[in-house]
Formats: C-alpha cells, sequence, structure tokens
C-alpha cells in the first residue's frame, strides 16, 4: 500500500509540474506575442498605401507591396528638404555606434582585468568608489560635459559622443566579475613563461572571456544605437544627426503619412537586429558568467 500511495504522490507531482510548465509556457507565448505584434504591424504598414494603413480589420499581409515607401524615405533631404537627411544621418549613427563599441570593450576589458587580477594598493576603494558614479544620473553630467567641450571646441563634433563612449562602468564591472572567475593559476602560469600584463590579457584572458565582451558589444551598440539627448545637445549641425534626431524630425515632416513612418522606423531597426542576431548566442552566456560573484 504504502508504494502504491508513493507512486500516486509521484503521479500528482509530476502532473502538476506538467501543469505549471504548461501555464508558465502560455505566460511566455503571450508575452512574446505582445512584443512581436507592434513590429509585424510596423513591417506590413511600412509597405502599404496611407489609405490601407488605418483600415479595420488589419491586413497583416497587404495585397500589394510598395517597397517605394522606403525609397521615398530615404530620398528625403536630398529634394524636399534640407535640415536633415534619413541617409546622412544613418552613416553618422553607424560610425558613432561601431566606434563606441569597440572602444568601450577595449577599455572595459582592460580596466576590469586590472581591478579583477592586478594587486596594487587601494584597488577595492577606487574600484568601489568607480562603480559609486553609476548612482549619478547622466543628465546630471550633460551640463558638465557642456562647459568641458565647449571649452575644448568640440561642440558640434562626434567627439563628444564617441570619447564619453568607449568609457562604461556597467562594461567594467561587467569584464571585472567575468576576469574574477578565471583561476589565477593561469595568469601565474603566463608569467612565469615571461607574459607581459598586455600579452597575458590580450592572449589568454580575452578569447576566455569573448562571451562576455560580445554581450557587452551588443549592449553598447543598443545604447549609443537609441541614444537622443546626447545628440540632442551636443550636435547643433543637422549634418551630424543621428537617427533617433532624424527620425524626430521625420516625423514632425511626415504629419499623419504612418506608412512612411513605419519605413523609417523599420529601417532604423536593422542593424539592431543584425548585430543583436550576430551575437546572440553570447549574450546570454557572457552576461550570465559576469554576474556570478567572484
Amino acid at each position: 500500500m504504502s508504494s502504491k500511495r508513493i507512486t500516486t504522490k509521484m503521479k500528482q507531482k509530476l502532473g502538476r509540474d506538467y501543469g505549471l510548465r504548461i501555464f508558465f509556457t502560455l505566460v511566455m507565448v503571450l508575452i512574446a506575442l505582445t512584443m512581436t505584434i507592434p513590429i509585424a504591424w510596423m513591417l506590413s504598414a511600412s509597405m502599404k498605401q496611407a489609405m490601407d494603413v488605418t483600415k479595420l480589420p488589419i491586413k497583416w499581409i497587404p495585397e500589394y507591396f510598395y517597397p517605394d515607401n522606403y525609397m521615398e524615405v530615404w530620398n528625403i533631404g536630398g529634394k524636399a528638404r534640407h535640415d536633415y537627411h534619413f541617409g546622412l544621418a544613418y552613416f553618422n549613427s553607424l560610425k558613432i555606434a561601431v566606434i563606441c563599441m569597440v572602444g568601450a570593450v577595449l577599455t572595459s576589458s582592460m580596466t576590469g582585468y586590472a581591478f579583477a587580477k592586478i594587486k596594487f594598493r587601494g584597488r577595492e576603494a577606487v574600484f568601489l568608489f568607480y562603480l559609486a558614479t553609476m548612482m549619478i544620473p547622466s543628465q546630471i553630467t550633460i551640463i558638465p560635459k557642456f562647459v568641458m567641450f565647449d571649452a575644448l571646441g568640440m561642440i558640434g563634433s562626434h567627439k563628444t559622443l564617441i570619447l564619453p563612449g568607449i568609457f562604461t562602468i556597467t562594461g567594467t564591472f561587467l569584464m571585472r566579475q567575468c576576469f574574477t572567475q578565471i583561476p589565477d593559476e593561469i595568469r601565474e602560469s603566463a608569467k612565469v613563461d615571461g607574459a607581459s600584463e598586455f600579452r597575458i590579457w590580450a592572449s589568454v584572458m580575452v578569447p576566455i572571456a569573448k562571451s562576455s565582451m560580445a554581450s557587452l558589444a551588443i549592449m553598447v551598440f543598443l545604447w549609443t544605437w537609441n541614444d537622443y539627448l546626447n545628440p540632442l545637445v551636443f550636435l547643433p549641425n543637422w549634418r551630424l544627426q543621428t537617427i533617433p534626431l532624424a527620425l524626430t524630425s521625420f516625423i514632425e515632416e511626415a504629419g499623419t503619412q504612418y506608412h512612411l513612418m513605419m519605413a523609417a522606423a523599420a529601417s532604423a531597426l536593422i542593424p539592431m537586429f543584425v548585430v543583436f542576431i550576430a551575437g546572440q548566442k553570447y549574450l546570454v552566456k557572457g552576461i550570465t558568467s559576469g554576474a556570478v560573484k567572484g
């Protein structure tokens, strides 16, 4: 009898676990739908005529596709207006995002390696002070940065976005946590072989930490690509504008032409999708490894 009771309880527990898995799966499906449906509508509307965008019920697959919407978006600035250009803003955003991404990964990995493996006096205090600056909202630093860059004659230049962008406190913390998990014996064996600290970082640590570096690169690219406030403050010239500023100007110009707005928005999402898809296998692994306490 006891064995039958145990078997019955196990079956009940398995049934509850199976029901919970189904429930949580359905919840995740609903959450995923709430995120994908707007994107699907955006792509559908970007291929429609203006009169078909607001029709109900929604036709997710248009009867006729109009890729000319994208051509019109990319040509704006060359004909009708001269205070912004979508293609030029696209290039500016790509340039700034790529430079900041590469620079942030390099500086964060170097700084994280120093805080994790190189012992020097006051290391923990300096690191805690470094992390404490994360509590300062970025909006508060806008005025000091403007004053500093104005004194250096950099206002109206992409340097005002690139120089602060290649240093990230979050990236340093992520890389420091990643390097902390690497056994010290690996570094010590490399030092015995005569390797310098730079050689150890470049040849030993970087290959081990490539997942965390890839996830950091994705995050920095997305942060820089979506940044709106800093370009608005530091880039008064329309020739230096980035995609967020160009989208705002385009929406003001387009008015109720939702098909053109959606074409512009879809074009702005392409680099983010490419970067995320290219590095998605490293993203979760890198964040998880960097979040473990060393």
